[in-house]
């Protein structure tokens, strides 16, 4: 009974080149859980689980003094950059059974560590994973906001379970984790396999913030890259699209035919005009897409049968 109303929390955050904004958010951890233990909210075991993924600057160099001098803080330190997701699990299925549940969140100070309470509550009354969603997107820019809103409707859209505006501030319990851990596929988007979990979750709305320092991490290509890795882990819907085109454009294509035909016998159209440009662009076109999404699939199934590891512990400094 002591454990379910004073859970073991342990804090995952991923750190790519967060040198710039690490005290800061070392110092808000800090003081948040010494709070939360002195409210007798979650256990004096809580731990900040910082994980290295690779960084260039000093950032495990911080993580190393934070831990020495920091009674909450450990690190675990990734052999080689992984990116995003892959540290997000390599720092839940390292810490997993230290805990009872884990929250990650980005070490950048954006997400609102003050519902972190509101977490642990939903918690307590039998949810495993509570996901924190953002309010509004005001702070956004009109490029962002629009191409957020587009990205959640297209994963609606294609049969993938995500949570609309909700990233990667959750809060999951210890089974959850393990089950979460059952998913061998190397390419994992986390926002879509958590829910197909399946069991008892909530949502928590908080603000987020504007970054505290640095610059972020996920320019528009890697914004492009990991949404198309989103769709096509979770959906074939894309190839079924293709299909489904693929007969629109042919049935098209029979009409056009009989136009340009009787263009030709009534003297209206260049002889071999009209067929060579239909030919090329057309079919050229719906060739090359159709190439194109089910290369990405074959390249997906070629990393999977590798069954490469998702991410190395280097190193992990643990109290």
């Amino acid at each position: 009974m002591y454990m379910k109303k004073c859970p073991i929390l342990y804090i995952v955050v991923p750190c790519y080149n967060e040198e710039e904004v690490l005290p800061e958010t070392t110092r808000r951890l800090t003081e948040k859980l010494g709070h939360m233990t002195e409210e007798k909210i979650i256990s004096e075991s809580s731990r900040i689980v910082y994980v290295d993924d690779g960084s260039k600057d000093g950032t495990w160099h911080l993580i190393e003094e934070y831990y020495k001098e920091n009674p909450y803080v450990v690190g675990i330190k990734s052999s080689r950059n992984r990116g995003h997701q892959n540290t997000l699990l390599e720092g839940m299925f390292t810490v997993v059974d230290d805990c009872d549940v884990i929250v990650t969140m980005d070490a950048d100070l954006q997400d609102d560590i003050e519902v972190l309470d509101e977490f642990i509550h939903e918690y307590l009354h039998g949810n495993d994973i509570v996901y924190g969603v953002r309010k509004n997107r005001k702070k956004d820019s009109w490029f962002k906001r629009s191409t957020a809103h587009a990205f959640y409707h297209m994963m609606h859209l294609l049969g993938a379970e995500v949570v609309y505006d909700h990233a990667d501030y959750r809060l999951m319990s210890q089974r959850a984790v393990h089950a979460l851990m059952e998913y061998g596929e190397v390419n994992l988007f986390l926002r879509g396999i958590v829910p197909m979990i399946g069991y008892p979750c909530t949502t928590v709305e908080y603000e987020r913030n504007e970054r505290f320092a640095g610059s972020s991490k996920y320019p528009l290509k890697k914004m492009i890259s990991f949404a198309t890795d989103g769709i096509t882990s979770l959906s074939v819907k894309p190839v079924r699209m293709i299909l489904a085109l693929g007969v629109m454009i042919f049935l098209i294509s029979i009409l056009v035919m009989i136009y340009f035909i009787i263009g030709h016998l009534r003297g209206m159209t260049i002889p071999g005009w009209a067929s060579t440009v239909v030919s090329i662009w057309g079919i050229g076109g719906l060739q090359l897409l159709a190439i194109g999404v089910i290369g990405e699939y074959i390249g997906k199934i070629y990393m999977e049968t590798k069954r490469r590891p998702r991410f190395i512990v280097e190193e992990y400094l643990k109290k």
